[in-house]
């Protein structure tokens, strides 16, 4: 089963194939995502990596957490998935009937 990291303090000059391929050391990657501005396109500084499966992802945790690519230490562990009225920006939607 895939299993889903977080890196954080990326350079905003890192792309997603050298997120990739820093990651590939450790196992097979499925996706590497760098989370973008949606108006300017910059880098916000952190991303996502889904390993195959969950020893490459605790391997690329150990070995990657506090480690230094391009200028900067990454902070790497598990993504937390928070149910959607948990997340920050949450704003639900209404209608007419819940007023």
């Amino acid at each position: 089963m895939p299993s889903k990291i977080y890196i954080g303090n990326l350079s905003y000059s890192t792309s997603e194939d050298t997120l990739k391929n820093t990651f590939a050391n450790y196992g097979e990657v499925v996706s590497a995502v760098i989370i973008r501005d949606r108006y300017t396109q910059q880098s916000k500084g952190f991303g996502f990596v889904e390993m195959a499966d969950e020893q490459a992802a605790e391997a690329a945790i150990g070995g990657l957490n506090n480690q230094e690519l391009d200028g900067r230490r990454l902070r790497v562990n598990h993504a937390e998935s928070k149910p959607r009225e948990q997340r920050r920006n949450y704003r639900p939607s209404y209608t007419g009937d819940n007023y």
